[in-house]
């Protein structure tokens, strides 16, 4: 199963992301993305994402994506309670060698992208 919602939105302009956010994203990093094609937010937010990645050239073997499911007890799906995902979308940024250096849960400032940016700048001005 994969997650449509993740597809680039065709109608955004790749012009139309500003250059630090797309550097960020470009970095040697790891994408894993929660979420589900009936869920809104998922739906509002994750064709931009995906428009994003696409616009930094991100290739899609550093992408993984993880479909979602709503069950008796919450959100059900791959790496799910691995992750501690509660809310969708999620977004998991890993370095190569798997250590998480910036998330996204839900809704934050901005896009997602714009949110990962700052997060991973923030995690690159430590190092």
């Amino acid at each position: 199963m994969t997650l449509q919602t993740l597809d680039p939105d065709p109608s955004v302009d790749p012009d139309s992301f500003d250059q630090s956010v797309l550097d960020a994203l470009a970095g040697d990093y790891r994408f894993k993305v929660w979420g589900g094609d009936w869920c809104i937010d998922c739906k509002q937010q994750l064709p931009a994402f995906g428009a994003a990645l696409a616009a930094a050239g991100v290739p899609d073997d550093r992408i993984e994506s993880f479909p979602v499911t709503k069950g008796p007890s919450g959100k059900e799906g791959p790496g799910v309670d691995a992750y501690g995902v509660e809310l969708i979308p999620t977004v998991v940024v890993e370095t190569p060698d798997g250590t998480e250096v910036a998330r996204f849960v839900e809704e934050a400032e901005g896009s997602i992208a714009e949110a990962l940016a700052a997060e991973l700048a923030d995690a690159e001005a430590t190092i």
